[in-house]
């Protein structure tokens, strides 16, 4: 299988390693950067020079690995080409219906990232729920938080999509963590949220979002995110109609309390490595399944369990949050 990556920074390294890891693809990278095409040359890999009118001809799927505001430009060549593309998580909705509605009528298959459904925590979180074992979700506080600074260290903010209003770190992670809950929990019917700087990170950028909403007309959950932690986090507790369950990314584990049955329960799972120079809990095997799967719905073997539409919904509440008008 031969596939284009669009794009070689962290990310765009990142699915290289994934693939191959995971064997039987020829990989070609594209980027805009001189230095980055140098670099990838000399780790073994093709590198090309990205053009303005980059064509996809001979390749049997392409992965956008770019900065997010220029996502819609690769993603909708792919789908004129016919080309079966993966495109890493979005925060601009700008463009990406028109790109759907071409999809849906190419019959191009399209897979938007939804890495964090891939964690085995995350897994095992929504088979417990799914079970009902422990009774229907109620409520839940969910905090999700990162120190900006330690993203990238190697390069400064300001040179990277982070430090842009409209793709802002912390505005990003809003939607990567939707993915996730809203696939558990339901998509959002009602919302309040507060948002904005509260850390001079030398960005002109919202650094922290919390909101309260009720997911599938049922489950009331409290979200935090932010870009201001020093300690990377992210943490849940849950209760439900007959216990509770927390989970902390910090440990490889699940905490879940049966109280009508008086019964405790510690789920471990293994965490994976990380890959050098990332925080330990940014595991790469949920990485390389992301990729399985989506080598598996271009295959035609099964179908990528998140969609243009999935994220395009997601994209709709980040605005309903914010307040703006859709």
């Amino acid at each position: 299988m031969r596939i284009a990556i669009i794009g070689l920074g962290s990310m765009g390294k990142r699915r290289i390693r994934n693939l191959t890891q995971i064997g039987g693809c020829k990989i070609e990278g594209f980027d805009i950067r001189e230095d980055r095409i140098t670099e990838n040359s000399s780790l073994g890999h093709t590198a090309h020079l990205l053009t303005a009118n980059q064509t996809f001809d001979g390749f049997d799927a392409v992965i956008v690995s770019t900065p997010p505001d220029q996502h819609l430009k690769y993603l909708a060549a792919a789908v004129s080409a016919r080309c079966p593309v993966f495109v890493e998580a979005s925060v601009i909705l700008t463009g990406l219906p028109e790109v759907a509605s071409e999809a849906e009528r190419l019959g191009v298959t399209v897979c938007p990232s939804c890495t964090m459904r891939f964690h085995p925590a995350i897994i095992e979180i929504k088979n417990i729920v799914d079970s009902t074992k422990l009774g229907l979700p109620t409520n839940f506080v969910y905090h999700s938080g990162q120190y900006l600074p330690d993203w990238h260290p190697w390069e400064d903010l300001r040179d990277y999509y982070v430090s842009n209003r409209a793709t802002g770190a912390a505005r990003e992670i809003v939607p990567f963590e939707l993915t996730w809950l809203t696939d558990i929990f339901g998509q959002i019917s009602e919302s309040c949220c507060t948002y904005g700087r509260t850390l001079d990170l030398g960005v002109d950028i919202d650094d922290t979002y919390a909101f309260s909403a009720r997911f599938g007309g049922q489950t009331i959950g409290s979200v935090t995110v932010d870009v201001t932690s020093r300690v990377a986090t992210r943490r849940l507790t849950l209760n439900l109609e007959r216990g509770q369950l927390v989970w902390d990314w910090n440990e490889g584990s699940i905490r879940m309390e049966a109280v009508e049955a008086c019964r405790s329960e510690k789920i471990t799972f293994s965490l994976g490595d990380a890959a050098p120079g990332y925080n330990r809990n940014i595991i790469e095997s949920m990485y390389v399944d992301e990729m399985k799967a989506f080598l598996s719905a271009v295959r035609g073997e099964g179908l990528f369990p998140n969609t243009l539409r999935d994220d395009i919904e997601i994209l709709l509440t980040l605005l309903k949050l914010e307040g703006k008008e859709i």
